[in-house]
């Protein structure tokens, strides 16, 4: 199948890892692609966020354990200029959550992914869709995913009245008719008013694992809508809490 470039300018991508091989190898994968180019490279986070600055990425691809400034420690500097997908051989639930909370948009492991694939994860972060593989396990409590939810629509004029919807969501008692905490999760989001892919980014998951769990919440919720689903959740449908 070729490879389907995305149109317009250039993907401007900063590549830092301490292994110059890996470096190297990166920047030549990644530049043999007309639609990305690397414009510089780094050995470390302290670099990284030099470099970033000097030559002003659309993506920076970032590993974690690096002499001096390792990779969680500049990632918050690294983040408020670009976004950042975590490309490393660390696969430790507790780093991949650190990372996600310091403001990465995606996280792949060495040896757990295609070419293809790592092409279509830097435009998919370029264009600022997350990328989180399901392997690695990843979700958030409800208590987390008002912080992790914050941090995301910080910086979005569209999704804020949405965090703000979710907010008097977290803070109410209404009855979960059986949903699962992720499952809550999404429903909440949807009730927010958001998109399938807004949920997407917010959970750091696909958008076909969204509609898997949309399918899921509407039988529990005996929807076949959307509007329908958000007034049974809300309890505005005719009926209260009837089911």
């Amino acid at each position: 199948m070729p490879d389907q470039a995305l149109s317009g300018p250039s993907l401007r991508v900063l590549v830092v890892d301490d292994n110059p091989v890996v470096r190297a190898g990166l920047a030549a994968l990644l530049g043999g692609r007309p639609d990305i180019e690397v414009v510089a490279q780094a050995a470390n986070g302290a670099d990284a966020v030099t470099a970033a600055t000097a030559h002003p990425p659309d993506v920076v691809l970032l590993d974690v354990r690096m002499p001096g400034t390792d990779g969680l420690t500049a990632l918050p500097d690294l983040a408020r200029l670009a976004p950042v997908m975590m490309l490393t051989y660390s696969r430790e639930p507790e780093v991949v959550a650190a990372a996600l909370h310091r403001g990465a948009a995606g996280y792949l492991v060495h040896g757990e992914f295609t070419t293809t694939e790592l092409i279509t994860a830097v435009r998919d972060v370029g264009r600022r869709a997350p990328v989180l593989p399901d392997s690695l396990g990843v979700s958030y409590e409800p208590d987390e995913v008002s912080s992790h939810l914050q941090s995301i629509v910080g910086q979005s004029s569209v999704l804020r009245p949405a965090y703000g919807a979710l907010r008097r969501r977290l803070g109410s008692n209404q009855a979960d008719f059986g949903l699962s905490s992720r499952e809550v999760e999404v429903m909440d989001l949807i009730a927010a008013g958001m998109s399938n892919g807004q949920i997407a980014a917010a959970c750091f998951i696909s958008e076909k694992t969204v509609k898997n769990h949309i399918n899921r919440i509407f039988a529990k919720l005996h929807s076949s809508s959307r509007s329908e689903a958000i007034a049974r959740w809300l309890g505005t449908a005719r009926g209260g809490w009837d089911r």
